[in-house]
């Protein structure tokens, strides 16, 4: 018996509410397709909307070879970032909150205008951007073990669960984010370093290959919102008493710590 679209969608939140993850959806549902599971997150982004939460930006994840070649895709996806998802920088997350956390840095874009596909270029992003930030991702999964292909993810929001911003916000003035480097830390040792150039070769490329497919949605980046464009580095599993740290160089820091 097939599962349907509405069905995965109880069990993703369920899941979420109750920490347990579930089986593959495309084990489930062989003939699950992409844009079956955009319509499930989109379903399960109404329902969080219609208990109270905010959108406050979108992801894109899978931009870089490492994560690519983690999940074994070929292309990025996309997820919704919630207002109870942002934790301040320096903060602690509690690790029972979530099923097998990640962390990726990324450099995050914070709107001036809004951003309405199709034919948005990497020059659009640039020119419709207040300014960018230094954050961490944390993603975790509802699928059991990380046992996804691409649809799972999709249809899991992106794989998404928290987003840590920095408090250092730089304009893009003078600023070559495709050499930009980032070094990530893990209890003070370095554990993973990486460019901008990780993001589809720049991360205003990967906020363009978004606002052009979430056009196919009918859906616009706003103004105000942040935007993470994707991993500079493979993400990074953690544990109760870790610190995670991201070195910007000159665009700054930020740091989380998990209890």
């Amino acid at each position: 018996m097939i599962v349907q679209n509405s069905q995965f969608v109880t069990e993703l939140l369920e899941a979420e509410k109750k920490r347990q993850g579930i089986r593959p959806l495309t084990e489930r549902n062989k003939d699950l397709t992409i844009e079956d599971a955009y319509q499930i997150q989109l379903e399960m982004v109404e329902m969080k909307l219609a208990q109270g939460n905010k959108i406050i930006g979108k992801k894109v994840g899978l931009t870089s070879d490492a994560m690519q070649r983690m999940l074994n895709v070929n292309e990025p996806d996309y997820g919704h970032l919630m207002d109870d998802m942002q934790v301040q920088d320096g903060d602690s997350v509690s690790v029972s909150t979530m099923i097998a956390p990640k962390v990726e840095a990324e450099i995050g874009f914070v709107l001036d205008a809004d951003l309405e596909g199709p034919n948005i270029t990497y020059l659009d992003v640039m020119m419709a951007t207040k300014y960018i930030v230094p954050t961490l991702e944390i993603i975790d999964s509802r699928v059991s073990d990380w046992e996804i292909k691409l649809a799972d993810t999709i249809a899991d929001n992106g794989s998404s669960a928290k987003v840590v911003i920095g408090n250092q916000t730089s304009s893009l003035n003078q600023i070559d984010l495709r050499t930009n480097s980032m070094v990530l830390s893990k209890n003070g040792e370095m554990i993973a370093t990486g460019a901008g150039a990780a993001a589809l070769g720049h991360p205003a490329e990967a906020i363009a290959w978004l606002a052009n497919k979430l056009y196919e949605f009918d859906i616009t980046l706003k103004k105000d919102e942040l935007i993470l464009p994707g991993a500079l580095s493979g993400a990074v599993a953690v544990a109760t008493g870790d610190k995670i740290e991201a070195n910007f160089g000159s665009l700054g820091n930020v740091t989380v710590h998990f209890k």
